[in-house]
């Protein structure tokens, strides 16, 4: 059996295109904006990637930042994702923006920039990735 590192299951009703989204003990609604026919009842798939890797490289931070024991409150991360026809280098690409409420030394700043980009998500999101689709 393969390590699984993550599972995610999803549902829709008909209900247009609102759909439940399950993983572990958490269940959150995914859903398309108005002016794509949705009715704009949670996130949509591309928010939920973006919201991943987001999530993925602060907390990654906040590990390193609390085993370093450094005194560093706010982490926030900001991340948008722009499709291959809308960039020069013709790639899918993630513009990844990282600030802290404090002051960073010189020392901290590039440590954590590599940290920032070593976050699992950000190094899987780096690689070629293969999707094998089944329908039952």
């Amino acid at each position: 059996m393969p390590n699984i590192i993550a599972t995610a299951e999803a549902e829709n009703t008909g209900e247009m295109y609102t759909t439940t989204l399950q993983t572990n003990r958490h269940t959150l609604i995914a859903d398309e904006p108005l002016d794509l026919g949705g009715q704009d009842l949670g996130p949509g798939p591309g928010d939920f990637l973006c919201m991943a890797l987001a999530s993925c490289m602060v907390i990654t931070l906040r590990m390193y930042i609390t085993r370093k024991g450094w005194e560093i409150g706010r982490i926030n991360a900001k991340v948008n994702l722009v499709k291959s026809p809308d960039t020069a280098t013709g790639a899918n690409t993630f513009y990844c923006s990282v600030s802290f409420s404090e002051k960073l030394t010189a020392e901290q700043h590039g440590k954590l920039c590599k940290i920032a980009k070593a976050c699992p998500l950000h190094r899987l999101l780096n690689r070629p990735s293969n999707i094998i689709t089944l329908l039952e």
